[in-house]
């Protein structure tokens, strides 16, 4: 099955983490590929306590050991103009991914922020369309990011959409640890 979490309202990662953990829990082997995220968050952390069964690669450009804070935010893309790096750096996770769909390795692979990826132009739509044409039927598939496209969204099994009707931080509320990273 192919879940799409997407949507402007924060929770997404968050939801196929939690998926993950599930599935853990049960036997399962998990990996989790994350678009365009450099930093190590709170989750990487806890995916060390659970490792070998939940593995998180983290391959966003100028991958970082240092651990996010709000401080210290990594850099975001630039939609209407990517960097080299940043389009280098997709089409080596897009290219771990169908590796790992194929491989027989896991039971659920996680493509955090792939349709992120494809809105800010780091890869194109049939590269996701093209990711989850491969998926066997013993492999769960994870996508998260917004805005997904039309046909994403019909392709895949359970679509959920976040919507954001309030956000602390439309007060000036910072990114929390624990709560955002």
């Amino acid at each position: 099955m192919i879940h799409l979490y997407t949507g402007n309202g924060k929770g997404k990662t968050t939801a196929a983490f939690g998926l993950a953990m599930r599935s853990v829990g049960h036997g399962g082997r998990v990996l989790v590929i994350q678009f365009m995220k450099s930093r190590i968050c709170g989750e990487h952390i806890a995916a060390l306590r659970l490792a070998p069964e939940l593995t998180v690669e983290r391959m966003g450009p100028d991958v970082s050991d240092s651990v996010w804070t709000d401080s210290t935010r990594a850099r975001w893309v630039d939609a209407a103009e990517p960097l080299g790096d940043d389009i280098a750096a997709a089409g080596l996770a897009r290219d771990r991914a169908k590796d790992a769909i194929l491989s027989g390795d896991y039971d659920m692979v996680v493509l955090d922020e792939i349709i992120s990826a494809v809105s800010c132009g780091l890869l194109a739509e049939d590269d996701v369309i093209n990711l989850m044409r491969l998926v066997p039927a013993e492999v769960e598939l994870v996508l998260t990011g917004d805005p997904a496209p039309e046909p994403i969204r019909h392709m895949a099994d359970l679509v959920t959409d976040m919507r954001s009707e309030k956000h602390y931080f439309d007060r000036g509320v910072a990114a929390r640890k624990g709560i955002e990273f």
